[in-house]
């Protein structure tokens, strides 16, 4: 199956499905339909010639191809396997990729499902930002048929400067779950430093400049360090801390499907659980070291 004038689907329009789905629309050589609960990103994409779809089912009989961008695994199963959804319509050499962070579990009973109806099931979580997003240079691991992979790696590299094909259905997600489960844990680290190093009297911003000097450089110190724990800066419609605990709790659930014990990961659950208690749900998820830095100072 070629791509060329294929009618690809996409459900969830949110801070990272409208970017992908705009780049796309953009620069593949397909139609694309659209569906989203609100209206705004629906009428910005129709400039950029992307149809509305009435309902969920409404994308999955009209499209070949569908992708996925949804905040959370739950709501990825009531899409497809729910009253209506994408399975109900369902059909023999269709595609269905879920680009968002989901179970491990629940990929492989939906790619079941829809086997079961001669579809084909892709998981390919995206990581990276908002930025990357608008630039279409996220990241994306992929599990599922490697066949299938290559047919559809034309459409994902619209959005996505590096794909990693991972194996079968799952792996795309077990590399996305376990990529955000060490961040939040080299974070938390971060943290405890910054936090030590101000209490003892050091410039923080000389402490991670060093740093970044030395073995514990690191993505999450020249970005989540460097531009939001030393600056203070945790805004909102950000990646927050509810979306954040989210993933974790999916790397735990992997944990105990495999009999790992992830003490730190666990370590990291509690933390965003304080975030939330204390209000800050909703905020950049890096949040935390504001705690971190008050629990430190009472000598906790």
């Amino acid at each position: 199956m070629s791509m060329d004038r294929k009618v690809v689907g996409f459900i969830g329009l949110g801070v990272m499905g409208e970017p992908m789905c705009r780049n796309l629309a953009t620069k593949a050589d397909v139609t694309v339909v659209a569906q989203d609960i609100s209206p705004a990103p629906l009428e910005r994409l129709a400039a950029h010639g992307v149809k509305t779809a009435p309902s969920i089912a409404a994308v999955g009989k009209e499209a070949d191809i569908v992708f996925m961008s949804l905040p959370s695994g739950e709501i990825v199963s009531e899409v497809v396997l729910g009253k209506d959804g994408l399975l109900s319509v369902a059909h023999k050499g269709q595609i269905i990729v879920d680009l968002s962070t989901s179970p491990v579990d629940l990929m492989r009973q939906v790619a079941k499902a829809l086997g079961e109806k001669g579809a084909h099931f892709l998981d390919a979580p995206v990581m990276r930002t908002r930025a990357a997003a608008e630039a279409g240079t996220l990241a994306t691991a992929v599990g599922g048929d490697r066949k299938i992979y290559d047919l559809i790696f034309p459409l994902l590299n619209t959005f996505a400067s590096d794909i990693t094909y991972c194996g079968d259905v799952g792996c795309g997600q077990i590399v996305k779950i376990l990529n955000n489960m060490v961040l939040f844990e080299t974070v938390v680290a971060l943290s405890e430093a910054y936090a030590m190093g101000s209490a003892a009297g050091m410039d923080p911003q000389v402490l991670f400049d060093a740093l970044s000097k030395g073995s514990g450089d690191s993505f999450a110190l020249r970005n989540h360090g460097m531009k939001a724990i030393l600056r203070g800066d945790f805004p909102g419609r950000a990646f927050s801390v509810k979306y954040a605990l989210k993933d974790l709790k999916y790397a735990l659930r992997l944990a105990e499907q495999t009999g790992v014990d992830a003490s730190g990961a666990r370590n990291v659950k509690g933390w965003f659980e304080r975030a939330e208690n204390a209000g800050d749900g909703d905020c950049y998820w890096p949040v935390i070291a504001r705690l971190i830095g008050k629990a430190i100072g009472k000598g906790a």
